[in-house]
């Protein structure tokens, strides 16, 4: 490959990872003509110290600020100002672990497929009790609901969605770069845009990344709120109909209101009961199966995730609704 790969790191307040994330990236990335791009949305721990410091020690790394912090517009900003000579960038979170050849095969995949996108499917992992908690929910169908890139897979394939990993820099600009109203869902959202401008996603099955969710309760329904009413702009926006997988969480929000009704009617709960014993006991089933008790905490993750998630996307069609009603676009 002649022309330079574009690597970049979106990050905010991630001095705990981003220089080992670096160091590795230099060592792996030195066949590559790699030039890596740590872009932060404005940390204020010592990530911009850390990312200075190795800027100033690798001619290969450029700190870059991204004004409006958020994933997207620093993806955005890199590819615009440093993509001129590039073929292809990778994004990288700056949470996350990644195999030593991680890059290597992307490229790989890209040119033996002529995929204009290569994603990857997600290990998702814990360390604390929690955690593992969270990532046995979200390695589940309960709390993936099947989807490709999240369960594990043995071939490659070809999808409209996955997590992204290498995307060429043409596809990127033919398609117009993230949408940065979408703080979330914003990979999800390009992909439409994708897959509508004839554009092909490979989903490889040669590499992934290792993903540790969410620590704390708190975090993590923040988190998947957030998804839920970035999954509501991304349909209003492309019309599109919501698959099966995500239209079941759509229905815990209005279970939960229906059950406080149950001093009235007690069958106004059974939606409510009958979705959260089936969570506390696939959850007590993935503990059992695993000889491992933290892991049935793995119900109780899951319906934090379905109930934030469902509470986001109502938030975010009553926020269509008002933006509409005063006669602004969504």
């Amino acid at each position: 490959m002649t022309s330079e790969l574009l690597v970049i790191i979106p990050c905010l307040n991630e001095e705990q990872t981003i220089e080992s994330l670096v160091l590795q990236l230099l060592k792996n990335t030195a066949n590559c003509n790699a030039r890596i791009i740590i872009a932060d949305g404005g940390s204020t721990d010592k990530t911009v110290e850390i990312a200075k410091k190795l800027a100033s020690e690798h001619p290969q790394i450029t700190y870059l600020h991204n004004p409006k912090r958020i994933q997207s517009a620093a993806v955005n900003l890199a590819v615009s100002t440093f993509a001129q000579n590039c073929d292809y960038f990778i994004r990288l979170d700056a949470h996350a672990d990644y195999p030593d050849n991680y890059c290597h095969i992307l490229l790989e995949e890209a040119q033996a497929t002529g995929a204009d996108s290569v994603v990857v499917a997600m290990d998702t992992q814990g360390k604390s009790g929690f955690q593992k908690a969270v990532a046995a929910a979200q390695n589940s169908k309960l709390g993936n609901g099947g989807s490709a890139h999240r369960a594990g897979i043995t071939q490659g394939c070809w999808v409209d969605h996955g997590h992204h990993a290498l995307m060429k820099v043409k596809a990127f600009n033919t398609a117009g770069h993230y949408d940065e109203n979408f703080s979330h869902n914003e990979d999800a959202e390009l992909d439409t845009r994708l897959t509508k401008a004839g554009c092909k996603i490979w989903l490889t099955a040669k590499t992934n990344l290792i993903y540790y969710p969410r620590p704390s309760p708190v975090k993590l329904f923040r988190q998947y709120m957030q998804y839920g009413k970035g999954r509501v702009r991304n349909i209003l926006k492309h019309h599109t109909r919501p698959k099966l997988r995500q239209l079941l969480p759509v229905a815990v929000f209005p279970a939960a209101l229906l059950a406080l009704l149950f001093p009235f009617c007690k069958l106004m709960a059974v939606p409510f009961i009958a979705w959260a014993g089936l969570c506390i006991a696939y959850g007590a089933l993935i503990g059992y199966k695993a000889h491992n008790v933290t892991l049935a905490l793995s119900g109780p993750a899951a319906m934090i995730m379905h109930f934030s998630w469902s509470l986001g996307f109502w938030l975010g069609i009553r926020e269509a609704l008002l933006k509409n009603a005063t006669g602004t676009h969504a």
